[in-house]
């Protein structure tokens, strides 16, 4: 069965273009693993792009990035430094190779029965315990939002830190809400009717 919500990381020792990486390697770090359909096509190129661009911003947050596909590691090398010599950017980040789509089928981001790695586009953000905490998956015509991924793990880590709720589009900075009551007596003793709908007090 693939990983769902809140369920422990498939662990895993595979090559990248940075060597050997196993995910236990980064166990008290927070991590993004990203997967692509393949090297060398528009779509994976602009997503990588954005990735090393905001590279940085999440190394800052404790949080490490690691891509994959099921292309091999010689294709993935010379995918990255075509990457470097014609568009200027250099990914720092690791890139997993996955020739037997076994990391690929441990996280769910292709059916059990596909024979190629087509619809793969898929985001765990992990936690510091190994712990996925968000799963995104977009279809092969459609990127996705690098930001709104760097967005969602300041989020997490700040609800995580401060036990409360971030609203639609959370910024750093912007109120959070108070989790509701959820017991009767809590709520009749509230003194409004959006008992449901509290920003907390004490912001950020």
């Amino acid at each position: 069965m693939p990983p769902t919500l809140g369920s422990k990381a498939p662990n895993f020792r595979a090559r990248t273009t940075q060597g050997m990486v196993t995910l236990g390697d980064y166990r008290g770090r927070w991590v993004v693993l990203f997967s692509h359909p393949a090297d060398f096509t528009p779509v994976c190129t602009s997503e990588f792009v954005a990735f090393a661009n905001a590279q940085d911003e999440f190394e800052s947050l404790n949080c490490q990035l690691m891509g994959l596909s099921v292309d091999s590691l010689p294709s993935h090398l010379a995918w990255l430094d075509a990457i470097r010599r014609e568009l200027g950017v250099s990914i720092r980040f690791p890139v997993i190779e996955d020739p037997s789509m076994a990391v690929a089928r441990a996280y769910g981001m292709l059916d059990q029965s596909a024979e190629n790695s087509s619809t793969v586009r898929s985001s765990f953000i992990i936690d510091p315990e190994g712990i996925i905490q968000t799963i995104l998956t977009y279809p092969l015509s459609v990127g996705r939002s690098v930001s709104e991924i760097l967005r969602t793990v300041k989020a997490l880590q700040h609800t995580t830190r401060t036990h409360s709720l971030a609203p639609e589009n959370w910024q750093p900075g912007e109120q959070v809400f108070e989790p509701s009551a959820l017991i009767s007596d809590d709520v009749s003793m509230q003194d409004s009717p959006l008992w449901f709908y509290r920003f907390r007090g004490d912001q950020p």
